[in-house]
């Protein structure tokens, strides 16, 4: 099932003209403004975990094309839950707030929590528009059949810690303040988790792995004894579980980023895990993803297997088998929104054309703006020849696009399904900024060099 390796990598221009025919003849058409996800839904049938990509953590059309197939997931296929590759605390104020639980007054202000750096990445208005579209549908329903927002991910140390303390306090004093020395042990690092993190690996202060761990422990017990029916109680298991895994995660980023990737992919696994368990009142729990395809194409069909990285999408196929289905996304071209380095400002960035030799460049070869491709058609087994793919994140720098921006990969074996839309625009965030200006970003030709 995993050729990578197998075969020599292409990087010629030819697209050899039976590959190109078999494109041509396999793929299904998409109208960006339509839904034309009938054979997508076929072909997730019963699954009950469905993991939808992006190709960028700043392009309009992943998210609006996201949102559209999980609004059908969840009308037509009984979806219970979404899960974003988002900190637990702040997806679960949405969470409250789509489920009618919550004092906030519209969706903007239940993403008022996201404000980590990258703001934009979940405060922008396709995902404004698919929260309040959320609420509406969970309207008059009663909590069985509401449908959930979640978080898998995990940098949110200390605001998981206050939240866990905010639980303990107002229902167990006596547990809070054994919680509170536990998570006493950070005090010493202020808010910065990567200085604990850096003392912790080198010897410079003591670990807090021991706090953490009786902490979730003695949680995680409580929990087994309320069952399913205590949701702040679930809350706060999952921000003690956060804590445990985030302590592990900084600890590791200064021994390798193998670890520490693989130490954040399994939290989500986790923490995914927990979801599917759960369900929703007599309902079995329906999952849906969204995070990126470097996290949910399956790592095994990747150069990131080869230098020992797992992802989430690996460990849900491991685990589930054909019960998930998983979903990418790809452009040639367009504009993205993104910064220049961790930290700085969102700019509206112009995307360059996809590299020769790249299921990117091979995409656009097709012709057609839009179309989507099963990538277990007998037809297109051609696209196992290892080729490059392009992952833009939260940071896009075109001069060093290659480096910085590609690895191969044998897209068949990475996703069950391939959406590409050949020219895409930026998604818009909430709160632009004044770097964020439509008709301001480079021209084509910039840079010229890689």
């Amino acid at each position: 099932m995993f050729p990578f390796g197998d075969r020599k990598a292409s990087s010629s221009k030819h697209v050899p003209a039976a590959l190109k025919a078999a494109l041509q003849s396999s793929a299904l058409p998409l109208d960006v403004h339509g839904q034309d996800f009938d054979p997508l839904l076929e072909r997730i049938g019963d699954a009950p975990l469905v993991l939808i990509g992006e190709a960028s953590h700043g392009t309009h059309e992943f998210y609006e094309l996201r949102a559209q197939i999980t609004r059908r997931l969840i009308e037509e296929k009984g979806f219970t839950a979404v899960a974003v590759e988002a900190d637990w605390p702040d997806a679960y104020r949405v969470n409250r707030y789509v489920r009618g639980e919550s004092p906030d007054a519209d969706g903007r202000a239940a993403l008022g929590d996201f404000q980590r750096f990258p703001t934009w990445m979940w405060r922008n208005t396709e995902v404004l528009g698919f929260v309040e579209w959320l609420k509406q549908h969970n309207r008059g329903r009663v909590d069985g059949d509401k449908v959930g927002f979640y978080g898998l991910d995990l940098y949110s140390l200390h605001s998981s810690v206050d939240a866990v303390l905010d639980y303990l306090q107002e229902t167990d004093p006596d547990a809070a303040q054994r919680a509170r020395h536990r998570y006493s042990c950070f005090d010493h690092y202020g808010e910065d988790p990567q200085a604990y993190g850096y003392a912790a690996s080198f010897g410079l202060g003591e670990s807090c792995e021991d706090e953490v761990i009786a902490q979730l422990t003695e949680l995680s017990r409580r929990a087994a004894k309320a069952g399913d029916s205590d949701d702040e109680l679930f809350f706060a298991e999952q921000n003690a579980r956060l804590v445990a895994n985030a302590e592990a995660y900084y600890r590791s980023m200064f021994r390798g980023r193998d670890e520490s990737w693989n130490l954040r992919d399994t939290h989500m696994m986790e923490t995914l895990q927990a979801l599917m368990q759960r369900g929703s009142g007599d309902r079995p729990a329906k999952v849906v993803v969204w995070a990126h395809n470097s996290h949910l194409g399956d790592a095994r069909a990747t150069e990131m297997g080869r230098r020992g990285e797992l992802n989430l999408g690996q460990l849900a196929r491991q685990h589930y088998d054909t019960q998930a289905v998983l979903v990418g996304f790809s452009t040639y071209t367009g504009t993205v929104t993104a910064a220049d380095d961790w930290g700085d400002p969102a700019r509206l960035k112009r995307v360059r054309p996809g590299l020769d030799g790249s299921y990117e460049a091979l995409f656009h070869e097709i012709g057609r703006p839009a179309f989507q491709l099963r990538l277990d058609d007998p037809s297109l087994e051609e696209l196992q020849t290892p080729r490059l793919q392009r992952a833009i994140g939260v940071i896009y720098r075109p001069q060093t696009e290659r480096l910085s921006h590609y690895f191969h990969t044998a897209l068949p074996s990475q996703f069950d399904w391939m959406i590409h839309v050949d020219t895409t625009r930026a998604l818009e965030p909430l709160e632009p900024g004044h770097q964020w200006t439509p008709g301001n970003e480079p021209p084509e030709t910039f840079p010229s060099g890689l």
